[in-house]
């Protein structure tokens, strides 16, 4: 989608940013104010001024406790508010030029909703035994239901639906035309995609296309083919797990080699997704934050600076921007999905970090190159990485020295296009000549160079 290129994602897990109650008790009030949704309302200006556009929202759907156990499809979960508070968001978010898409979980739901319910109650009785799948009243199960079934990945909270069956399919479509046309919401993503029905995501496709055409469904996918999914009548994204493995360990590993091949093997010429836009991203909620990860905090910089100028979509998980760190455990995710600490904006590594980001974002933002340009490599070492991205006559080199010292870099002339003969450094704003044999210039330690190619 052509109007996607241009977007800068921000992802905010709204259950742990707004520091609700583990579980949902069903009876409370709404949460609101600066507990709820409509405190995201404050941090407008500051995702303004990171060069933010568009705001990823997890699960918000009633749950019973981390929003990915559904119990009702047309609420606002109560411990982030109603379903005002939402469309008052949504609202001001789009006053201020930044689209919406929000976490839907179509692949399961909790036990808590209306169907599985009712199979509890009722058994081989309900009406509602075909909306999950492999039920089996010959078998029991943990919950002592008198019968068992799939849950998602082995999790009996999360029952895996029968998207097939058509009563279960239309009541999730509807859904989606629901928060559509009450909300005006921008996309969606879809939870556990990788193994949904792939007629139901067609489907989905289609109706949601037919309300906005510019409607933007991206889906979750840890590995396998991207374009099972990320097709015409389908997805217009997914989620690029193997860009996000390879930016890190090509750090820690001291091995740019492997970032190489997954660019080359992705965007190349002859690259596998050369016409997607691919969802990128450095962390989110279910994998260990970037800077936990890193061995050298100092790579955080240059490893943000890949993320806003290679091929794809560019993604923040909140307070990473700042280098909030978390690591999962055995039992639980909590640690990656926080209260929004202000704490982690107050001290002079977090805020340099935020200001070269919303520099890389700036950058990009301006650049139809590093937005929506071919991508080919220049050169590749163990610490030391350069591409080039060229669009319509614009063309822009990037340089990455993941060393800790100073690093002379030479580019080979016949690899620059026809004419190149200076470079400017669009963050430093130095200028290099391209000699006829090639060009030379120093980069520094955890550093890279954004280099403007100049014809002449």
């Amino acid at each position: 989608m052509e109007h996607l290129y241009g977007r800068t994602f921000y992802h905010i897990y709204p259950l742990g940013f707004c520091g609700a109650a583990r579980y949902n008790d069903g009876v409370s009030a709404p949460a609101d104010g600066a507990y709820g949704l409509r405190g995201i309302e404050d941090h407008i200006p500051r995702l303004r001024a990171l060069g933010i556009n568009a705001l990823y929202i997890g699960p918000l759907f009633e749950s019973m406790s981390h929003g990915y156990d559904t119990v009702d499809y047309f609420q606002v979960d109560r411990r982030l508010g109603t379903n005002a508070s939402l469309r008052y968001l949504v609202d001001r978010l789009h006053e201020n030029g930044i689209m919406v898409v929000l976490d839907a979980v179509f692949n399961h739901s909790g036990r808590g909703f209306f169907a599985f319910k009712d199979l509890v109650t009722k058994k081989v009785a309900s009406e509602y035994t075909d909306w999950y799948v492999n039920i089996d009243f010959t078998q029991n199960n943990a919950h002592n239901d008198g019968f068992s079934y799939e849950g998602w990945a082995g999790h009996t909270s999360l029952v895996k639906l029968n998207t097939e069956n058509p009563d279960c399919r239309e009541h999730l479509l509807n859904a989606a035309r629901f928060w559509i046309d009450e909300f005006d919401i921008d996309g969606l993503r879809l939870d556990a995609a990788d193994v949904m029905n792939e007629g139901f995501l067609s489907a989905l496709s289609g109706v949601c296309k037919q309300k906005k055409p510019h409607f933007w469904l991206m889906g979750e996918i840890v590995a396998g083919d991207y374009r099972r999914l990320a097709r015409e009548g389908r997805l217009d994204s997914v989620t690029n797990y193997e860009l996000f493995k390879s930016l890190w360990s090509s750090f820690n590993d001291k091995n740019f080699f492997e970032l190489s091949w997954t660019l080359g093997r992705e965007f190349a010429a002859d690259g596998l997704y050369t016409d997607l836009n691919l969802y990128n991203f450095a962390d989110n909620h279910d994998v260990n934050r970037v800077a936990s990860t890193l061995k050298n905090s100092a790579h955080l910089f240059p490893l943000y600076g890949l993320l806003f100028t290679v091929p794809g979509i560019p993604s923040l998980y909140y307070g990473s921007e700042y280098g909030a760190g978390g690591i999962r455990d055995d039992w639980s995710d909590a640690a990656l999905r926080p209260l929004w600490n202000e704490g982690w904006t107050r001290h002079e590594p977090a805020a340099a970090l935020y200001r070269e980001i919303a520099r890389f974002a700036g950058i990009r933002a301006r650049s139809p190159a590093l937005r929506e340009g071919t991508y080919r490599e220049l050169f590749v070492a163990a610490e030391q990485f350069g591409f080039i991205r060229e669009k319509d006559g614009e063309a822009v080199i990037v340089v990455v020295n993941a060393a800790p010292e100073k690093t002379q870099v030479a580019l080979d002339r016949k690899k620059l296009p026809d004419g190149a003969a200076r470079l400017t450094d669009l963050l430093s704003g130095e200028t290099f000549t391209v000699e006829t044999g090639g060009s030379g210039f120093p980069i520094y330690p955890a550093w890279l160079r954004i280099l403007n190619i100049e014809r002449g």
